[in-house]
């Protein structure tokens, strides 16, 4: 199948069109797939639920709001916010021990760094090892060893393998083909506190993301799923029957996201029809235009 092409048309004219390519695996074999399921990109934040597997592991006093906020990328909503203050009080640690920047658009804090709850949890899980907090970010690190390590079992690939970048926040991202993420995700609840984090994202996907972020929208529409965007026009998703699905625009583009998801999710029986079309508004509130499959 080719890949999906969305197309974001005003007054009828063409402005712009995103191709995206999508994989679904289902027990080891790719069960749908449009365009190239080999097509290779960093996970970026889609990575994060598989982060917050070692964490889950190594800290029995953890709950759930700690592993959804740990999971995130979040909005910094006065819920979030609060939850990783909670994290990072557990760690224990505190907000200077968190190796971020300030984040653009955002209040000049750490904390409001939509990884800062990935970080949080990155910092209780170096407590519990007796790993140095100081350092943490740096691919040398144990954590970030770990972290690969956590990624090659969860995608059934070699580590040495895959290779490794720094994130927008600082620490290691990791790169996979399409395929072996949909794989990943498919494996999730089976892998070493996979069950945890899953519960905690299903039981909080508010967190997760926050008011309009697609994978909030995603877990409370679809009961069962569990859904994880990244940066660069990539999102993962687990489904309730174990599928795994990756999803990326090729130009980067998220907003290409809920026509090509409603489209590809169809031929998995799932119905997300409500955003075939998804409206562009302007600065006024006025739909202007829409985004759907091109025909």
């Amino acid at each position: 199948m080719d890949p999906l092409v969305v197309a974001a048309r005003r007054n009828g004219v063409v402005e712009a069109i995103h191709r995206v390519h999508a994989v679904a695996v289902r027990d080891g074999a790719v069960v749908a797939e449009a365009g190239d399921g080999s097509f290779t990109c960093y996970l970026r934040s889609s990575s994060k639920p598989l982060q917050a597997l070692p964490l889950a592991l190594a800290r029995d006093d953890l709950d759930d709001l700690d592993l959804a906020i740990a999971s995130a990328s979040h909005r910094a909503t006065d819920d979030q916010l609060a939850a990783v203050r909670a994290l990072l009080a557990k760690a224990p640690a505190t907000e200077e021990d968190l190796e971020l920047g300030l984040q653009e658009g955002r209040p000049p804090t750490k904390l409001h760094h939509n990884c800062s709850g990935k970080h949080a949890g990155m910092l209780a899980l170096c407590v519990a090892r007796g790993w140095p907090l100081r350092g943490y970010v740096e691919a040398e690190h144990p954590l970030q060893r770990e972290l690969l390590r956590v990624h090659a079992e969860a995608a059934e690939a070699e580590p040495d393998e895959i290779p490794v970048a720094r994130d927008g926040c600082g620490v290691s991202t990791f790169a996979l083909p399409l395929e072996r993420m949909a794989h990943a995700f498919a494996r999730f609840e089976s892998l070493p506190g996979g069950m945890r984090v899953a519960a905690a994202m299903r039981a909080h996907p508010e967190l997760v993301g926050g008011p309009g972020a697609i994978d909030t929208e995603l877990m409370e529409a679809l009961p069962g799923w569990v859904a994880k965007g990244g940066a660069e026009g990539l999102i993962c998703l687990r489904a309730a029957d174990g599928t795994g699905i990756a999803l990326k625009t090729e130009d980067g583009s998220p907003r290409a996201h809920r026509p090509a998801l409603a489209a590809f999710l169809r031929l998995l029986e799932t119905d997300l029809s409500r955003w075939d079309t998804v409206p562009i508004e302007n600065s006024r509130g006025e739909a202007v235009g829409e985004l759907s499959l091109l025909s």
